[in-house]
């Protein structure tokens, strides 16, 4: 046990100080976002929404996110990404304050838009924060520490939001989260302030730098990603529809089963990929055994009724959560230094967003046209063409590695 501990805590050594004061704004930062999971209780209790208009706010939220990652990534380039994410996390405390005393429905979609637009602007800028604050070696591994910063954040604050929401209120929410947004900003400000913080990796300049929206080998890679992503978030939007209409389970079970998955995180994640980054399997192939995992996931589903199966799929689909998001977020850092790394990290945080806006709905929309059986088929399905895909980017790749070695040799 005490070996198994020592290892755990090995595999956090090595990792710069400006990671763990990134990882720590992260934390107050996601812990914070508490209004997010109860959103449309608020919007249906509070303010009466109809589900319906309750399906366009979150439209609003998505749209946000997507146009969000955009700016963040063109800011981050012009700007500088300190600038960027502390302006991200002080407007978006100010922005999280002001919603709150909208009630009518297009200023509700308007204001989500525009905080989530404010909000989301920090995410390309923290992963060219992340590359610059890490040393080459320990990139991946810096990204698995924010992860687990993000997953923890996100586990917390539905916890003291339901807390607060019993004592305070809904509006009490948005207090808090604007406060620790604000209290984030500060914290940035005073350890990872330029004039006290040391860039490990310093941008290297590139003479004739590849527009990210010009480099396919990139695109197909985001592609595949964003397919990655609409399969996985069924896993929070259609699954636990699937576990109480098929399987019966109570919300406590269901509770119990997608914890699972952020206890599976934190525990394992960062030794599995401490271990992993010690072969010699290149990360675009980490990302297809993700792919594989997940497509699994659903596949089981389909073998058995046996309820023993749902723990198994959840499993295998953090398996999958656990390998593809650290080595796809380091292959996208690493191919960044082609061009400007802003334009680039905003177009992977821009992949997810698209998954988001319409992984969810079209979930939904296939099982109530075609059933869960089918669903799960077309699921499946996706998760092959992603592989194929990624296999097309690793052709690729290695056709631009024997280009470059042809031209030294001459």
């Amino acid at each position: 046990m005490k070996k198994i501990l020592l290892q755990y805590i090995d595999s956090f050594s090595g990792l710069s100080k400006e990671v763990w004061w990134l990882a720590l704004i992260t934390l107050i930062n996601r812990a914070g976002a508490m209004v997010i999971p109860f959103l449309s209780l608020y919007l249906t209790d509070t303010l009466s929404f109809s589900l319906e208009q309750v399906g366009w706010v979150m439209t609003s939220y998505g749209l946000g996110s997507f146009f969000g990652a955009w700016l963040g990534g063109k800011l981050s380039d012009r700007i500088g990404y300190f600038k960027v994410i502390l302006g991200s996390l002080f407007l978006t405390g100010i922005s999280f304050l002001i919603v709150q005393y909208f009630s009518g429905f297009w200023s509700i979609c308007l204001s989500f838009f525009i905080l989530i637009t404010v909000a989301d602007t920090a995410r390309p800028a923290f992963f060219v924060a992340l590359s610059a604050y890490s040393k080459p070696e320990n990139k991946t591994r810096s990204l698995t520490f924010i992860r687990l910063a993000i997953n923890l954040g996100f586990s917390l604050g539905p916890a003291l939001g339901g807390l607060i929401i019993a004592t305070i209120g809904y509006h009490g929410l948005f207090w808090v989260d604007g406060v620790t947004c604000i209290i984030a900003s500060l914290v940035m400000l005073q350890t990872l302030n330029p004039k006290k913080a040391k860039e490990l990796d310093k941008e290297v300049v590139v003479e004739h730098p590849i527009a990210a929206h010009q480099d396919n080998t990139y695109l197909l890679f985001l592609i595949a990603l964003a397919l990655f992503g609409f399969i996985f978030v069924q896993y929070f939007s259609t699954i636990p529809l699937y576990y109480k209409e098929v399987h019966q389970l109570t919300e406590e079970s269901i509770g119990l089963l997608l914890a699972l998955n952020g206890a599976l995180i934190f525990l394992f994640e960062m030794p599995l990929i401490t271990y992993l980054e010690k072969t010699n399997i290149s990360k675009v192939g980490y990302v297809i055994g993700g792919f594989i995992c997940v497509g699994v996931s659903f596949i089981l589903l389909l073998v058995t009724p046996w309820i023993g199966i749902l723990i198994i799929g959840m499993i295998m689909a953090t398996l999958g959560e656990m390998i593809a998001f650290p080595f796809g977020n380091a292959f996208a850092l690493n191919r960044s230094k082609r061009g400007r790394q802003g334009a680039y990290m905003g177009l992977y945080a821009m992949s997810f967003s698209i998954a988001h806006i319409f992984g969810h709905n079209s979930g939904m929309q296939l099982i109530d046209a075609y059933g869960y059986t089918d669903s799960w088929i077309v699921m499946s399905c996706i998760s092959v063409i992603g592989i194929l895909l990624l296999l097309l980017v690793i052709y690729k790749l290695n056709k631009e590695r024997m280009r470059g070695a042809s031209i030294l040799t001459k």
